[in-house]
């Protein structure tokens, strides 16, 4: 159960993803127009991405394939208190690079890369078999939900030029770089952040597996050359982006050899997206319809680079005052309501409140029924030490009680410290100590190894929304007390928490 692992020292010592490796990455030069806060490519621990995807849940799943995928892409948020960065974490199949020390050269060359037409790479995690890449989460789903699988209004043209372009900027970027290899690129590769801004995954940087297949799609969409030698080619890459242009004008997954009918008799409006309802102008569509055609050329020589990609479809460009989030027709990311989505338990409207009063009567009533399977002791270790631990405890709970808050830190603390048993309940009693006495860092430092011990306890999600908000951070409160009450929620339905 406890995501932290059995010793108390780790929960108390560890606080995932060190601060020291958490510095915005400096641009590498004029080529590089990368956005600001990126953080800087590091190593993770296998413990903290654990924490970060709640047990790699399923309900965190984002690949589009599910669990079905050969390798499963989780959201996940940073447990760090000065950092709750959303993150996407790529876990690989067991074995998929046997050699750690090759995994962590390829990750770090692709963790070099910054730019904000990527969703870059931030980390990796490299022990014992697992293998995971850490990048920066994109929240508004990818190119092909919103070309194949709309529901309110499919993309017009002018974002799909703007699409075009940004995905021409990355491959350009990445290519001056000498990093020109990207694998399997296609609708599904290319992401919208928060702004509602494409950007290309980083995670084609990468292969799936140390020796396994550039190309994972059906065979109808890869290269010709890869067909008869298994490489990719940054020819390859500029192919693949062919049938991007076809997926963005014809707003259908249509297999380059059905049209290439279309291309060589010229037939644009027959291959144009019916529900643009022509909306769009037949100039620029001739372009783009040219240069998906120079893409597709069966001889690799004969397609343009990707400084030619980025010259054609620059001058397209029209709408640049429009934000991309208005042109998507999503909430712009600023204005999402801190309205909790989920009904409050009276935890989380004494939460809510920040009701300190409240919460103290709900811990009291609640008494230690959540810590119940937390630990298993052998009967070596009901040691006098261990009668003086649960004494220490036992005068905690009679000071939080009687409202007597540094008595119970103490106490509390005594327990804590001998190590024997790790108890959510007790990390969470104090948190709340620490905020009646005006300590938000440490409550939230506590609510957060709470969460270690206990990954489903809404409990300790409820805690850290209480100290964000005495920290003043409000957004992330308010997504810690959705969060929260989510957990409840699904609590209520079946299962274990509280």
């Amino acid at each position: 159960m406890g995501c932290c692992g059995s010793s108390l020292q780790r929960a108390q010592n560890h606080i995932p993803y060190a601060q020291n490796s958490f510095q915005s990455h400096p641009s590498n030069g004029p080529s590089d127009p990368a956005g600001g806060g990126i953080p800087a490519f590091s190593e993770f621990s296998f413990a903290d991405l654990k924490a970060a995807t709640n047990n790699f849940s399923s309900d965190y799943i984002v690949s589009e394939s599910g669990e079905k995928a050969p390798n499963v892409v989780y959201k996940g948020r940073l447990q760090n208190q000065n950092n709750r960065r959303w993150i996407a974490v790529k876990k690989f199949t067991k074995l998929a690079w046997p050699d750690p020390k090759q995994f962590a050269e390829e990750a770090s060359g692709v963790g070099k890369l910054r730019h904000k037409r990527l969703a870059n790479l931030i980390g990796y995690c490299c022990e014992g078999d697992e293998r995971l890449l850490v990048a920066e989460f994109m929240p508004n789903d990818t190119l092909a939900k919103h070309l194949f699988h709309w529901e309110n209004q499919t993309i017009e043209w002018a974002m799909r030029l703007r699409v075009a372009l940004y995905i021409a900027e990355a491959l350009d970027y990445c290519s001056s770089l000498e990093l020109p290899l990207y694998h399997d690129l296609n609708a599904y590769r290319v992401l919208f952040d928060e702004n509602g801004d494409p950007r290309l995954s980083c995670f084609g940087l990468m292969k799936n597996s140390r020796d396994g297949k550039s190309y994972s799609t059906n065979l109808a969409y890869t290269p010709p050359e890869y067909l008869r030698n298994g490489r990719v080619t940054a020819e390859s890459v500029i192919f693949s982006f062919g049938t991007v242009l076809l997926d963005l004008l014809s707003g259908k997954h249509i297999p380059p050899s059905h049209a290439l009918d279309m291309i060589r008799g010229k037939n644009i409006l027959l291959l144009m997206d019916s529900h643009l309802e022509g909306k769009f102008s037949t100039a620029e569509a001739t372009v783009v319809f040219d240069l998906a055609s120079q893409c597709l050329q069966y001889e690799p020589r004969d397609r343009p680079n990707t400084k030619g990609l980025v010259a054609a479809l620059a001058p397209l460009q029209n709408k640049s005052d429009v934000p991309s989030y208005v042109m998507l027709g999503i909430p712009k990311h600023e204005e999402a309501s801190p309205t909790p989505q989920h009904p409050l338990t009276p935890m989380g409207d004494a939460c809510s409140r920040m009701d300190l009063t409240a919460i103290h009567q709900i811990l009291v009533m609640t008494h230690y029924k959540d810590d119940e399977g937390s630990n298993e002791l052998s009967f070596q270790e009901w040691t006098q030490q261990m009668r003086d631990m649960l004494e220490a405890r036992k005068r905690g709970d009679l000071a939080f009680h009687d409202k007597d808050f540094k008595i119970a830190i103490d106490c509390y603390s005594q327990f804590i410290d001998v190590g024997t048993m790790v108890s959510p309940t007790v990390y969470a009693r104090r948190s709340l100590c620490y905020l009646l006495s005006d300590q938000p860092d440490a409550a939230l430092r506590d609510a957060m190894q709470a969460q270690c011990v206990y990954p489903d306890w809404s409990t300790s999600f409820y805690m850290q929304a209480v100290a964000l908000a005495k920290l003043d951070m409000h957004k992330d409160a308010a997504d810690m007390l959705n969060e929260a009450a989510a957990l409840e929620e699904k609590r209520q339905k079946g299962g274990r928490g509280s």
